[in-house]
């Protein structure tokens, strides 16, 4: 297949670009800056886009099979003040706005959408079950989520299939929060965040990215679909496993006030709880690599 992927120089997407390429796959990414364009060294080739401005190379995108838009701003990455919350909205509603306006116009569109949203769409659930067909939450993230999945209503109006893959922590130690905890944890300095009560909806890197494979080539599954491993765990769960799987003490919890005072309001999703299982993916048979978290925590180091 050919197949465009735009952040595909992030955590995600470079991982998801590697897994393509190996499998024979051409891989087309949308970039930002033009001294990067044409041909790469791995074998893809990179085509420019401004979703700012609504620019797009077209002419790169033709023969495309699918697309999967990962592209936004770091939602962990800085401190979040009014103007950073705008960039985290605004990188992801106008790329989804962007691309779902131009493939639908293309001489062949693709046959699929994959637009990310993540299980911060429900709002914090605390520890109530959550499947895709529980309503969206009304915090800072969930608005955007709402608002970034809305933006891909025209190429699913013009009969492309649209998924919204929800994706839950990503545990690796490539990067996110997995290479912020995982060095404090190897020096014996881990410890529960907040009470540690609350549910964390992880999944592995290597389970990410096949899912997000799933995705691409399953055309029965379209809409939200939750990515994260069947069994959801808190916080204290979390650090026990990682504390058995690298044999040192977890013994440094740190207070909620502490972390609102780090953080500031991005310290709600910290202590926040999101019991998130994905329902659809299961149905449609799709099999986990790690389905429990001392797996994905072994996968990860």
């Amino acid at each position: 297949m050919r197949i465009a992927v735009t952040g595909s120089s992030g955590l995600i997407g470079s991982a998801l670009v590697r897994s393509l390429l190996a499998d024979g796959h051409q891989v087309v990414r949308l970039v930002r800056h033009r001294r990067t364009l044409g041909p790469r060294p791995d074998g893809s080739v990179a085509i420019g886009w401004n979703p700012e401005r609504g620019e797009i190379d077209r002419a790169g995108l033709d023969g495309v099979h699918a697309v999967v838009h990962l592209a936004g701003a770091g939602v962990a990455d800085h401190r979040w003040t009014q103007a950073y919350k705008q960039r985290i909205q605004d990188s992801r509603v106008l790329g989804t706005r962007t691309l779902a306006a131009v493939l639908p116009a293309l001489d062949a569109p693709p046959g699929v959408l994959v637009s990310a949203s993540a299980v911060g769409y429900y709002g914090q659930t605390g520890a109530e079950l959550i499947d895709e067909t529980s309503p969206a939450g009304e915090d800072f993230l969930a608005r955007v989520c709402v608002a970034w999945e809305g933006e891909a209503a025209p190429a699913a109006d013009a009969g492309i299939r649209v998924v919204h893959p929800r994706t839950g922590l990503v545990l690796t130690a490539a990067g996110g929060a997995g290479a912020r905890l995982f060095p404090l944890f190897r020096l014996g300095l881990g410890g529960r965040l907040g009470s540690g009560e609350q549910y964390w909806s992880f999944i592995s890197l290597a389970d990410q990215i096949a899912a997000l494979r799933f995705l691409i080539e399953n055309p029965e599954v379209s809409g939200p679909v939750n990515l994260t491993a069947p069994e959801p765990v808190t916080n204290a769960e979390l650090t026990a496993a990682l504390g058995r799987v690298l044999h040192r003490p977890t013994p440094f919890p740190v207070p909620q006030v502490a972390l609102r005072l780090a953080l500031g309001e991005m310290a709600v999703e910290v202590v926040g709880s999101h019991r998130v299982v994905p329902a659809k993916l299961l149905a449609a048979g799709f099999d986990f690599a790690h389905p429990n978290v001392e797996a994905a925590v072994r996968a990860a180091l």
